[in-house]
């Protein structure tokens, strides 16, 4: 900032969204933060923002980016690649996921994934993803919060990757201790298995059937046993990627009990459907993900549930698999069974445009809504706020200029992702960001991103209060003060 200037950038004549509501206000930023709201002085860079609206910059806190696979391998998007796609949409702040390999210690793969962080075009945060909680695991999560890692992911299905009830109550229970949060994707493992087994003999084994084999009551039955179990060891969870109204109930439930249990939904179950899953040869494969794809009035229930605030939180999901290659979607052949096509749909640029156009253009929510959804609660609910997610003073200067009324017509292009396809391709949008601030800094102005790799920063999480147990449980005895492992 020169000594002429106070400000090093003014945003004038904008009709400014945060969560709390929506005013024509300038925005003044020095040294990456928000420090003048209304009317501000001069800056040495002026941005005239006449007739868009202004929000924070995007918070997407479930996303697979430079995910660390097996044998220290890697996904098909990185936090650049990655980066890239989310910037060109309008989010600024992603989590991702640090992945428990059994041939390395937690400790390693954080190691290298911040590693890998460091070419990031995004700030970014991450979960710990917990797949076989021994003793010696879990002694090690203690350390992995003190960096930062605030938040431990559950899977209850997946061969590779579930829990039992044991050892999710392991999960929790360390969780409770070291003040993080619990992520958990809900699905009844045997349940699904014995329909896949039964779906598959009957000769029943096309991309269609990947939604029969995971019926709503898969979903709902593990998400009410996973709140029951986070509610017997009193620790804060988030449900991940509701896919309908019925799932969301169980969590309304619990809220109406005073349990700290939150849910997200994803723009997939807001814009898809299972008749996607049934589109003719291979293309079907590219809509299979789960929670599976439900149907059109399954996307008003939940819109239905967001305004209710049980769903308080849109995510992407962003779990990039190509369609082609050696490990994409055909990687087991074209005539695979559902069965072996990879999970997982991209979607971390598609997001913000998708539900500001799905939610606000339509009417279906306000603009200050919109700003809770896609970046106040998710920062706030994983220790981010207030650094992140809204526009206020003092917060990092993450801002993204729409136009409100452009119409565009979603393409694998415009997403700028590292994926062959997007879900989304062909859909058009009303409201496009026209230009994204990471830090008070322009990243992204018509489609062209500036950021280069190492712009992002890893976000360290200390101890926040969404992440406090509440105190309450059976008979007042906090068994998960007990050691017995």
């Amino acid at each position: 900032m020169t000594s002429r200037h106070l400000l090093d950038l003014a945003i004038r004549n904008a009709t400014v969204a945060t969560s709390s509501g929506v005013a024509t206000m300038d925005i003044g930023v020095a040294d990456g933060k928000i420090v003048q709201l209304g009317r501000v002085q001069e800056a040495a860079e002026e941005c005239d923002a006449l007739g868009l609206i202004v929000t924070p910059g995007g918070v997407d806190t479930h996303t697979h980016l430079d995910q660390v696979m097996p044998g220290m391998g890697h996904g098909a998007e990185s936090l650049a690649t990655g980066g890239r796609s989310a910037l060109a949409g309008g989010t600024t702040t992603a989590i991702t996921f640090v992945t428990q390999l059994p041939e390395y210690t937690l400790s390693e793969t954080l190691n290298e994934t911040l590693r890998r962080g460091a070419s990031a075009l995004i700030d970014f945060g991450l979960h710990q993803i917990v797949t076989d909680p021994t003793p010696e695991i879990l002694a090690e999560i203690p350390s992995v919060i003190d960096r930062g890692v605030r938040s431990l992911k559950a899977f209850l299905t997946y061969d590779d990757a579930r829990l039992n009830d044991n050892g999710f109550l392991n999960v929790l229970q360390a969780a409770r201790r070291g003040g993080a949060m619990v992520a958990v994707h809900c699905e009844n493992f045997h349940a699904i298995g014995w329909l896949t087994e039964k779906l598959l003999a009957d000769g029943r084994k096309a991309p269609k059937y990947h939604a029969w084999s995971r019926p709503v009551i898969v979903e709902r039955e593990a998400t009410y046993r996973a709140i029951c179990l986070a509610e017997l060891v009193d620790t804060p969870i988030q449900i991940f990627h509701v896919s309908c109204a019925e799932v969301a109930e169980e969590i309304a439930r619990a809220q109406a009990r005073g349990v700290k249990v939150w849910g997200e939904t994803c723009p997939q179950y807001l814009t898809l459907t299972d008749a996607d899953l049934d589109r003719p040869g291979f293309e079907g494969a590219g809509y299979v993900c789960s929670p599976a794809l439900r149907s059109k009035a399954d996307h008003e229930g939940l819109w239905e549930m967001i305004r209710r605030g049980v769903i308080d939180v849109i995510t992407s999901d962003h779990a990039p698999s190509n369609l082609t290659g050696p490990n994409g979607k055909d990687a087991a052949g074209r005539d695979a069974p559902f069965s072996d096509i990879p999970n997982g749909v991209p979607g971390i640029g598609a997001r913000m445009p998708l539900v500001f156009s799905e939610g606000v253009s339509t009417g279906r929510i306000s603009l200050d809504h919109f700003v809770r959804l896609t970046a106040t609660n998710p920062a706030k609910l994983y220790g981010l706020a207030p650094r992140k997610g809204d526009v206020v003073v003092g917060a990092d200067a993450d801002l993204v200029l729409w136009d409100p009324q452009r119409e565009v017509k979603l393409t694998n292009d415009i997403m700028q992702h590292a994926i062959d396809y997007t879900p989304y391709e062909g859909k058009t949008v009303t409201g496009w960001p026209v230009a994204t601030y990471l830090r008070g800094q322009i990243v992204m102005r018509d489609g062209e991103v500036f950021a280069s790799e190492g712009t992002g920063q890893y976000l360290s999480r200390d101890p926040y209060p969404l992440a406090t147990p509440r105190g309450e449980v059976p008979n007042d005895f906090f068994a998960a003060n007990i050691d017995t492992l």
